[in-house]
């Protein structure tokens, strides 16, 4: 989509209202929809919608394709006779914020409920679109499946704990796997077609009121994700051991005086340059395939970024290392065209990386929260703003503008 003058809010779906501990994309997201529309608002950007991992954080994801199970519509379910009523009915009142470890424990089983039903009594029609999904997602849905269900075997444990020969991904234990948990792997092959099936429906009725979707792509992986473990050569990591070498941060600066470790594995950028940027591809072929935009979180990670030595206890003892974003957006344009990305250009920014975002046309950033309390130069304020940005009064990462404006000095 062609950006151009517009508004909207920025809310993650599981803030959505719902009385099943977490918000998801039923009948609540549809609604949040038509108040969109009926209030001339035009966007709706969410957060990464990846399967969470410790923390419960959406930057912390099992997969950078997957979507989240949490996010799977219970009452959808049961319209498609995947559930009764008695099922969701059986569920006691939830509390607010989300508990996620409740919600996990609670609808999982009717998850797999659902799924049993879908195995046992899904049409032939419904069936072959499930097989269609599952081959047209192979070059990724495998690796995940697989993954997760290692994942329940092994009660959660991250991938490197697991036994040596699943860690190396030997061929015989990757065929014995695939043939012990057949089971689980087609639950988990289900559980993202019908997110797929979801948020589809949920974009095709935002468009269709004139409402897009903008989604968010985390720059980096989760060390204990399925991409991480099925594609190693692709990351700075150890290949007997499955170990970072390094890992992503950033180093200090105003706000923290020992910078930020967030404990990611770096990119082997080398490697996925000789490929042809094609896993990159992959990965925006997935999310476009369900939003209309995507917001790149940590932009300036593609011009250069924080190298961190793993084992190191803060962000102090990094470097700077250059990094292929020109060629790597380069490759994006060539293989779509206009980029519908909006860059998140905030933090140790520099000429290169203006530059680098100026070269493609990318709208960046500003927050009106950032705007107040130094001087009339401040690039936040909005007569200094430049023509090709997006303005935020704040980022997932702020207090809501009311918290924010009820905390200012008079």
């Amino acid at each position: 989509m062609p950006f151009s003058r517009s508004s909207g809010i920025l809310l993650h779906p599981t803030s959505l209202p719902s009385r099943f501990g977490i918000g998801d994309l039923g009948p609540e997201a549809f609604s949040f929809v038509d108040f969109l529309a009926e209030s001339g608002q035009r966007l709706w950007q969410v957060l990464p919608l990846g399967p969470t991992g410790y923390g419960d954080s959406p930057y912390m994801c099992f997969s950078a394709m997957a979507g989240n199970p949490l996010l799977i519509s219970l009452e959808i379910l049961r319209d498609k006779a995947l559930l009764d009523d008695s099922d969701l009915n059986a569920l006691p009142p939830y509390p607010t914020p989300v508990d996620y470890g409740r919600v996990i424990s609670e609808k999982l089983p009717l998850l797999k409920k659902a799924w049993r039903n879908f195995r046992d009594h899904a049409s032939c029609d419904q069936k072959m679109a499930f097989e269609q999904f599952c081959e047209l997602n192979t070059h990724w849905l495998e690796d995940f499946a697989l993954f997760m269900a290692l994942k329940e075997h092994y009660h959660g444990k991250p991938w490197v704990k697991w036994n040596l020969s699943l860690v190396k991904r030997k061929r015989d234990a990757i065929k014995k796997a695939k043939l012990k948990y057949v089971a689980l792997i087609n639950f988990h092959s289900f559980l993202q077609f019908e997110f797929h099936l979801q948020i589809n429906a949920l974009r095709a009725y935002a468009n269709q009121k004139k409402v897009s979707i903008i989604g968010d792509l985390p720059i980096y992986v989760a060390h204990d994700s399925a991409e991480v473990w099925a594609k190693p050569e692709y990351f700075d990591v150890n290949k007997e051991t499955g170990m970072p070498f390094t890992v992503a941060g950033v180093p200090p600066d105003y706000f923290s005086a020992t910078g930020q470790l967030w404990g990611n594995p770096i990119y082997n950028w080398e490697k996925l340059k000789q490929d042809n940027f094609e896993w990159w591809i992959q990965r925006f072929i997935v999310l476009l395939g369900y939003v209309d935009a995507v917001r790149i979180d940590h932009f300036r990670g593609f011009e250069a970024y924080w190298s961190v030595r793993y084992g190191e206890e803060t962000a102090i003892n990094g470097e700077w290392v250059p990094a292929p974003g020109e060629a790597l957006f380069q490759r994006l344009y060539e293989r779509f065209g206009y980029l519908p990305i909006i860059a998140e250009d905030l933090g140790v920014i520099t000429p290169e990386v203006e530059q680098l975002r100026d070269d493609f046309n990318l709208p960046g950033m500003k927050i009106l929260q950032f705007a107040f309390g130094s001087d009339e130069e401040n690039v936040y304020l909005p007569h200094n703003y430049t023509e090709n940005c997006v303005v935020y009064t704040g980022t997932h990462d702020n207090d809501t503008t009311r918290g924010w404006f009820e905390s200012l000095e008079e």
